[in-house]
């Protein structure tokens, strides 16, 4: 097979120009994966996984902390970590129950990474109040070795959920869906 073009990890619609590396881009030595439904399904058997577990990877931390340097907000520097467990749906590292899950896990990576998210609202269920604590306890406390028995229990049962959860349509009623729950002002807003 061809080496993949800078845009995408297999030739697609969505590639990149590839005399664009010759030319200076700023793309010249860095290889960017598509994140295009098309490219992912096409391309899952070449994605390579490097970081095991639950831990967020070096390069979103490295984006949540350029953000929080330029003076964004906490939810801006969260949105790295949701961004990155999306992609992991879509990879099919593991899946999702619903598109919530799958923003609920990111946002609490986040918290113990150390990112100053507010409390879940009041509406919010008792036991999401109770996960959101203990993380952003950790999130202050610093890095402590997770339990492994712990670890691959969950990691077995997000492998058996679906990856359509992290589809555009799956992703674009949860976004409609939390839109509606707002005051007319706050989309306005936002």
């Amino acid at each position: 097979m061809a080496q993949p073009s800078v845009g995408c990890q297999v030739e697609c619609k969505h590639s990149r120009d590839p005399g664009s590396a010759a030319r200076g881009s700023r793309f010249a030595n860095r290889r960017v994966r598509c994140w295009h439904s098309c490219c992912v399904f096409r391309s899952r058997r070449l994605h390579v996984f490097t970081s095991g577990g639950s831990m967020p990877e070096e390069a979103t931390i490295k984006r949540a902390r350029k953000a929080k340097r330029a003076g964004k907000s906490p939810t801006t520097q969260a949105g790295e970590f949701v961004r990155e467990e999306i992609h992991h749906v879509r990879e099919g590292k593991h899946g999702a129950r619903s598109a919530k899950q799958a923003i609920a896990i990111g946002l609490s990576k986040a918290r113990r990474a150390g990112v100053k998210l507010p409390a879940p609202p009041a509406s919010a269920s008792r036991r999401t109040k109770q996960s959101a604590a203990p993380a952003s306890r950790a999130g202050r406390r610093g890095a402590r070795k997770t339990s492994a028995k712990r670890s691959r229990a969950t990691k077995r049962a997000l492998k058996r959920e679906s990856r359509s959860t992290a589809s555009r349509q799956a992703l674009s009623k949860q976004a409609r869906s939390a839109a509606r729950t707002r005051q007319r002002r706050r989309r306005h807003a936002a």
